[in-house]
């Protein structure tokens, strides 16, 4: 490629980064204002091993939205963390796909921005998956972690269209059984969570790879967990609604057949968990499991 060729596709690259909200890869989700404000008591998960992992602040709009655990090796992310944000379900209009140019080191303002035409993606292909990727793969979906429906505001919708918030998902799981499972928890936690509603979603993985030119290009997710936190909800509500809050988790199989969405103890899933991922004994997805600080003293919590 010429070098003024190169000059004006990093040329168009910084014009278009002026114009689009930002998604920091950072060394601490706390090191970025407001972008703890997507976790519980501001604290991420903890216990994940693996040092590559790169923590994205999902900034749209000059605005952080959420966070993300990215896997550069595979192409996918660990997980999102996000708050929920009461709405009625509906789908998307139309929001471009957009990619993270920060991962590929092209520029220092690491903004989130629409997938360019032509050969500019070439440039960062190597740290993340794009478009490409999912253009000739029939059996698979683009499975948001943190899902449209989960949000209210049009930009917090757009920020969850960039493919670092996105695993291949089967497609008959994806429109079935884990699609059905995110409008029971919108329907829940919309009706019953009084307070702020902090989720993280994420996957485990085996080994297999979407291939595309004879590359292992993208990891194939084996199962999609989630989990939710919200300490401030209705007391009143039905037994068989207020045993699954203050947290509640959620695994499925990321597969055709046998893909029921199974609901379980956040504990459950924690224990699950470690034995599947490469996490230590310190693993935990919420700030003391989601215990919502009291302000009585510890002598006055068992008092009649």
């Amino acid at each position: 490629m010429r070098p003024s060729t190169i000059l004006l596709a990093h040329a168009i690259i910084i014009l278009l980064s002026e114009q689009w909200g930002t998604a920091t890869v950072v060394e601490d989700f706390n090191h970025i204002e407001r972008c703890k404000d997507s976790l519980y008591m501001g604290t991420p998960p903890r216990g994940f091993r693996d040092s590559r992992l790169k923590k994205i602040c999902q900034r749209y709009a000059d605005k952080p939205r959420y966070v993300t655990l990215y896997d550069s090796k595979n192409r996918i992310p660990v997980y999102s963390a996000y708050t929920f944000k009461k709405t009625e379900g509906d789908r998307r209009v139309d929001y471009p796909w957009m990619y993270e140019p920060q991962l590929a080191e092209l520029d220092g303002n690491g903004n989130m921005m629409p997938f360019p035409t032509g050969y500019l993606h070439m440039k960062f292909e190597d740290s993340q998956a794009v478009l490409d990727d999912y253009s000739d793969v029939v059996l698979y979906e683009r499975g948001h972690l943190n899902p449209d429906q989960h949000q209210s505001d049009p930009q917090d919708r757009a920020a969850t269209y960039s493919l670092t918030n996105v695993v291949p998902e089967i497609r008959e799981f994806n429109i079935g059984p884990w699609r059905e499972h995110e409008e029971r928890i919108r329907v829940r936690l919309n009706n019953f969570c009084r307070g702020t509603a902090y989720i993280v979603t994420g996957v485990t993985t085996t080994g297999n790879m979407i291939r595309r030119n004879n590359q292992d290009r993208v990891g194939i997710p084996e199962e999609v967990w989630s989990a939710y936190c919200c300490t401030e909800y209705d007391r009143n509500a039905p037994h068989n609604i207020r045993i699954r809050f203050p947290t509640q988790a959620a695994l499925a199989k990321n597969a055709k057949e046998g893909n029921r969405v199974q609901e379980l103890t956040l504990q459950d899933l924690e224990n699950y968990l470690t034995d599947k991922m490469a996490i230590d004994k310190n693993f935990q997805l919420f700030y003391d499991n989601c215990n919502s600080p009291s302000p009585l003293p510890p002598y006055l919590h068992y008092a009649k």
